[in-house]
């Protein structure tokens, strides 16, 4: 399939999660044999408007960010391309409805990827924009509500979820073995006060914890373990790259998942395909909850006292370094339900 993906600033403009799941989107279906070019501002130095430097081939709009001029230019440049399928970010809007227009000329689906962390405030285009795609796709429910709140169709969004790297859980060794795993940022969504409460009412018995993250937040949160006195237990490790996380959560037995929004609980999953026991306490702006459910080593709370419940009932699991059981969300296969929607559309756009 030739694959246009539209990103009017990329994730070397405004690092996101969406992103940031846009472009590895892009370049696993490039890695699978198919063709794609994203279109977007130049980020490249030099005069080429073409680079390269993997099998995605990134083609520049216009030299900088500039919205009116990329929304007149994009949709020739479809045209002229032909894909077989658009797959665009949700903002601007503006730049939603141009690679509509695109994709109208070049008689192919348009498809919008709506991860959740990008503002889109209230207005006519953006109204427009929801309207326009074939398919909106979300990483979680609680995302998809939300954008059928403002508009879209049940029968036009589609839920795929963020994916992992099965064969990186795998392969990568455990860290020292620890009772009790949380990442995040540790800003004010992170939460971490929940989680911190909870193993204080745990004081009596032996228990070790680990917190990766770093922010504006955690001398804060530091502090709070030693007001609790459970900071001798308590090791804040600081922001850790991929591998460094995995080989931690491989060491660890739960994980506790608390933060106030997550448009996808990324870490929680990783953590889960370590073989870590999932602990999630409820949040309304989270979609945490979604990945426990129908899990039998997990659990979902609503307090502290109930996490601290359910680490101390979580002793009765096994220790486990591998759940294969989370391969249904490896990239691969999550990258196969990305080829079924666009051949599906591809398909249903054939018979008008």
């Amino acid at each position: 399939m030739r694959v246009a993906v539209v990103a009017t600033r990329t994730s070397h403009y405004r690092d996101t999660e969406g992103r940031r799941r846009l472009e590895r989107v892009a370049a696993e279906l490039a890695d699978a044999g198919h063709d794609v070019t994203v279109f977007c501002s130049q980020w490249w130095d030099g005069f080429d408007d073409e680079f390269a430097p993997d099998d995605v081939t990134y083609r520049a709009v216009t030299v900088s960010p500039t919205v009116p001029s990329f929304c007149v230019r994009l949709p020739f440049m479809l045209a002229r391309y032909r894909p077989d399928v658009v797959h665009a970010l949700p903002t601007p809007p503006s730049v939603v409805l141009a690679a509509s227009t695109g994709a109208s000329l070049a008689r192919a689906p348009l498809v919008t990827e709506w991860y959740g962390d990008d503002d889109v405030p209230e207005s006519v285009p953006a109204s427009l924009s929801l309207r326009s795609p074939d398919r909106i796709v979300t990483p979680s429910e609680l995302v998809r509500t939300r954008v059928r709140e403002r508009g879209a169709s049940a029968d036009q969004t589609t839920v795929l979820p963020q994916s992992i790297d099965m064969d990186l859980v795998r392969e990568v060794d455990p860290d020292d073995e620890i009772d009790v795993a949380y990442a995040h940022r540790l800003d004010g969504s992170a939460n971490v006060e929940s989680l911190l409460l909870g193993l204080a009412e745990l004081r009596q018995r032996d228990w070790s914890a680990t917190i990766v993250g770093d922010g504006p937040e955690r001398e804060y949160y530091e502090q709070e373990a030693a007001d609790l006195r459970i900071d001798d237990r308590v090791t804040f490790v600081g922001a850790c790259d991929l591998e460094r996380r995995v080989s931690i959560y491989k060491g660890a037995h739960v994980f506790v998942q608390t933060a106030f929004r997550e448009c996808f609980a990324t870490d929680l999953l990783w953590a889960m395909a370590c073989g870590c026991i999932g602990i999630v306490e409820y949040q309304a702006e989270s979609s945490a909850h979604e990945l426990v459910e129908h899990r039998d080593r997990a659990y979902r709370v609503t307090n502290p006292q109930e996490i601290a419940d359910k680490i101390a009932e979580s002793a009765a699991y096994d220790r486990w370094a591998v759940d294969e059981s989370v391969a249904e969300f490896d990239h691969d296969a999550v990258r196969g339900r990305y080829e079924a929607l666009y051949e599906g559309l591809i398909d249903e756009h054939g018979l008008f």
